[in-house]
C-alpha cells in the first residue's frame, strides 16, 4: 500500500509543470535613433526558453527589396512581418548605434509564458508573421503586448508615473514630443495626417509609442492585480544614451522659414498696392504652384492612400489642386475675373481652416499659421487689386 502510494505521488511531481524549466519572458524597450522611423524607440519580446533556447521575437520588420515598395507604403499598404533573431544579436545592434534596451522581467507563472511562447512560434509561421502595420494601433509595440494578454486571458492595468506624460491629450502630442529635435518631420506629418490623430488618446493608446510603453512597465499590473513586472534593468548603455539629433537652430525651423514667406507675402502686397504688380504675378506663380503640388499629394493620401489617419484632412481646404488657378490666372489676359473667383473661395476656405484650427478639430503645425496668413494676404490683395482695376476702366 506504502509502495503504491509513493508511486502515485511520484508520478504526479512528474506531471506538474517544472518551474526550473518554465520559459522566461521579457519586454525589451530600445530607446530612440536618429533615423525617422526610430524616433519612438522600439520594442522586442525575449524568451528565454528550455527548448528553443534564448531569441528575440522583432515586429518591426519591413522588406526594401518587395515588388513596389515605396509606392505600396505611401499608399497605405505597409506590411510588415514578425521575425525572430538571437539575443545577443539584437543586442549588439543596438549596442553599435549607441542607442540603449531596457530589459522588464515579466512576472509570468510557467503556464502563462508557455502560453507566450505557443502564441509567438504560432506567429513566426511563414503563414502568419506578416501583418498591416499601422502606426498608431497595430505595431511593433502594441503586438506583444496584446501576446502578453492573450496569454494571461485578460487586459493589463497599465500606468504611468505622475507627471510623464503629461500635456500629451492626443496621438499628435506623443508624437511632437519625440520629433522634438525633427521639426521638419513633424511639419510632414503634420501636413499628411488629418484629424484622427487629433482625438484624445487614452493611456493605454499611448503604448503604441515604446518610449511610452517602457514608462508604462514598471507601473503595469496583471489581471489579478500582481505586478507585471519583477525586474527592470539596462541590458545596454541606459537612458542618457540617446543618439537623436540636437535641437534645431531657430533659423533653420520650419515656423522661421514660415515666417519669411509670410514676410515676403507682405512685401509683395505693399508693391502691387503701390503701383508695382509684376512681382507679385511671379510671387503669386511661385507659391500657388507650390502648394498645388502639396494639394496633389493630399489628394492622393485623402483619395487613394487606405492610410487611416490620412483622411480627413482638413488642410485641403487650404492645399489643393486648385491652388494652380491662382499659379496661373494672373499671366492670362482674361483671367482676372477667373482670379477674383478663386480668390474670394481660397480666402473664405481659409477663414473656415482658421475656425477649425480654433476649435481643436485639427491641431496645426505651428508653422501652418504664417503660411495660412501669406495665402490671406495674397488673396485679399489681388481682389482688391482686381476691383480696383475694373473701377477705373468703368470710368
Amino acid at each position: 500500500m506504502k509502495c503504491q502510494l509513493l508511486s502515485l505521488l511520484c508520478a504526479l511531481w512528474c506531471a506538474l509543470p517544472s518551474y526550473a524549466e518554465a520559459p522566461e519572458v521579457s519586454m525589451l524597450i530600445c530607446g530612440p535613433g536618429s533615423n525617422i522611423y526610430e524616433l519612438e524607440g522600439h520594442a522586442g519580446l525575449l524568451i528565454d526558453h528550455p527548448e528553443y533556447g534564448q531569441f528575440v521575437v522583432n515586429w518591426g520588420v519591413f522588406d526594401f527589396n518587395s515588388p513596389n515598395f515605396v509606392y505600396r507604403f505611401v499608399k497605405g499598404e505597409t506590411d510588415y512581418m514578425a521575425a525572430a533573431c538571437s539575443a545577443e544579436s539584437f543586442l549588439d545592434a543596438y549596442r553599435r548605434q549607441g542607442r540603449y534596451v531596457l530589459k522588464a522581467d515579466l512576472a509570468l507563472d510557467s503556464v502563462q509564458a508557455e502560453k507566450v511562447t505557443e502564441l509567438v512560434v504560432d506567429n513566426l509561421k511563414p503563414e502568419n508573421r506578416v501583418y498591416r502595420y499601422n502606426y498608431v494601433y497595430d505595431n511593433c509595440a502594441t503586438r506583444p503586448v496584446d501576446i502578453i494578454e492573450q496569454a494571461v486571458g485578460d487586459t493589463l492595468r497599465l500606468d504611468l508615473a505622475m507627471g510623464y506624460g503629461a500635456g500629451m491629450s492626443s496621438f499628435r502630442d506623443v508624437m511632437r514630443m519625440h520629433h522634438a529635435s525633427y521639426p521638419w518631420y513633424q511639419f510632414g506629418i503634420d501636413t499628411a495626417l488629418g484629424s484622427g490623430i487629433d482625438k484624445p488618446v487614452t493611456l493605454r493608446e499611448m503604448r503604441f509609442a515604446p518610449t511610452m510603453l517602457g514608462g508604462m512597465l514598471p507601473l503595469a499590473f496583471l489581471p489579478d492585480g500582481s505586478p507585471l513586472v519583477k525586474h527592470v534593468e539596462y541590458v545596454v548603455g541606459d537612458v542618457q544614451d540617446n543618439p537623436v539629433l540636437p535641437p534645431t537652430p531657430w533659423y533653420l525651423t520650419p515656423l522661421f522659414w514660415g515666417w519669411m514667406v509670410a514676410g515676403v507675402a507682405l512685401w509683395t502686397c505693399m508693391l502691387q498696392l503701390g503701383g508695382e504688380p509684376a512681382f507679385g504675378r511671379w510671387f503669386d506663380t511661385v507659391y500657388f504652384s507650390l502648394m498645388g503640388l502639396e494639394g496633389l499629394v493630399l489628394t492622393f493620401l485623402i483619395f487613394i492612400s487606405t492610410h487611416e489617419a490620412t483622411s480627413p484632412n482638413w488642410l485641403y481646404l487650404w492645399l489643393n489642386p486648385l491652388c494652380f488657378i491662382g499659379a496661373a490666372a494672373p499671366w492670362l489676359k482674361r483671367g482676372k475675373r477667373l482670379e477674383i473667383c478663386y480668390q474670394s473661395v481660397n480666402f473664405a476656405l481659409l477663414i473656415g481652416l482658421t475656425v477649425i484650427f480654433l476649435l481643436g478639430i485639427q491641431s496645426p503645425n505651428p508653422s501652418f499659421w504664417p503660411l495660412v496668413l501669406a495665402s490671406a494676404l495674397r488673396a485679399l490683395t489681388n481682389i482688391y487689386s482686381s476691383c480696383r482695376k475694373n473701377v477705373r476702366t468703368a470710368r
